[in-house]
């Protein structure tokens, strides 16, 4: 395998993890791989990475923000 073949891994210091259960339903929020917040928004995550000392300028930009187990618009459990 040569090195243009392997998989990228992003580098994202903030990771917005699946929804949780809750009233109401809420994201983990780590930056750097620990934990920092729970957000039950887009607004939750950018004042996160803004106390944080992180400007996000585009939630979309995957080198900036990984979202998992759905996007930036997930904030209900899926049935």
């Amino acid at each position: 395998m040569t090195e243009g073949s392997t998989p990228h891994i992003s580098s994202a210091r903030i990771t917005v993890l699946g929804v949780q259960p809750g009233n109401p339903p809420f994201r983990i929020v780590e930056v750097d791989g620990e934990f920092v917040g729970r957000a039950t928004s887009m607004t939750d995550v950018l004042l996160i990475a803004a106390e944080a000392g992180i400007t996000i300028h585009d939630l979309d930009d995957l080198e900036v923000v990984r979202w998992v187990s759905g996007g930036k618009f997930t904030w209900t459990i899926l049935s």
